[in-house]
Formats: structure tokens, C-alpha cells, sequence
């Protein structure tokens, strides 16, 4: 059974954390519509330390930070799952070959059943600071220095 997810008005880290969980637990995940998805903190801020974690590396060797926004999300959750042995039989690597990330809404999945966390949702952050992963991959596409 494949579990879809709409990640519009989710919060990153805490979809991040629910999709490893469901990952791990030998469920297949879709996720769509990532450029929506959430990261809580003023712009600049957040910005700042996509550009700090990209200028870490060395630039024609690697290793290459991710700067679409369907990347960005599925390097979230690959984060969250355990990574001590990366091998080809590892539990990690196993679950993070069942998720999958799509920027908008697929024609194969416009007919199906799509689902939603509402306890994730970030109506606790309207009146606070927010921005989106896709405003943040434009934004690190337009300043990038490699």
C-alpha cells in the first residue's frame, strides 16, 4: 500500500521525522507538492545556513548540496533515518528507497486518495516567521557560488 502525502503547510523537520517513522516500518511514501512544505524562521536566517552548509564543501569535488526543492525534502528525511552502516542491506537504506518526492501533483496520482497531517500543519506559525523550501531554492540558485 502506498501512503500519499500532501506536504502543503507542513512543517520540514516534523514531516521529515513522521515519514522516516513510516519509512522505517515498511511503508511506501509519496510525497507531493514539496516546494510547499515549510521551514520555520525568519528568511535570511534560514538562508544563511543553506549557504553555509553548501560553502562547507569543496566545489568541483563534492560533496554537492541539493537545491531543488523535492531534493531538499528527501535530504531531510534521509537525515532522520539511521545511516551507521550505509551498506545495500541496511535498514536506512532500505526505507529511504521507499520514499519518493514529486514538486507539485503527478498525473498518476491526481486520482488518488491524497492525505494530509493536520497536526503538523504550521497554523501555529502564521503569525510568526516562516518560509518555504521552494522560496529557499530559488533564493540559493540565485545567490549560489558554485
Amino acid at each position: 500500500m502506498v501512503k500519499i502525502i500532501d506536504a502543503t503547510d507542513l512543517v520540514l523537520g516534523r514531516l521529515a521525522a513522521r515519514v522516516a517513522k513510516m519509512a522505517l516500518m515498511g511503508e511506501e511514501i509519496v510525497i507531493l507538492n514539496c516546494e510547499n512544505a515549510i521551514i520555520s524562521g525568519k528568511k535570511h536566517i534560514v538562508l544563511l545556513k543553506f549557504q553555509v552548509r553548501e560553502k562547507r564543501v569543496q566545489p568541483f569535488k563534492g560533496p554537492f548540496k541539493k537545491r531543488m526543492p523535492d531534493r531538499i525534502v528527501r535530504s531531510v528525511i534521509k537525515g532522520m533515518l539511521p545511516h551507521a552502516k550505509w551498506t545495500e542491506d541496511s535498514r536506512g537504506r532500505q526505507a529511504f528507497g521507499r520514499v519518493k518526492c514529486f514538486l507539485g501533483v503527478p498525473d498518476e496520482y491526481k486520482t488518488q486518495k491524497i492525505e494530509t497531517f493536520a497536526e503538523i500543519t504550521a497554523d501555529k506559525l502564521k503569525s510568526h516567521f516562516y518560509v518555504t523550501v521552494g522560496e529557499i531554492s530559488q533564493l540559493l540558485k540565485q545567490h549560489g557560488s558554485y
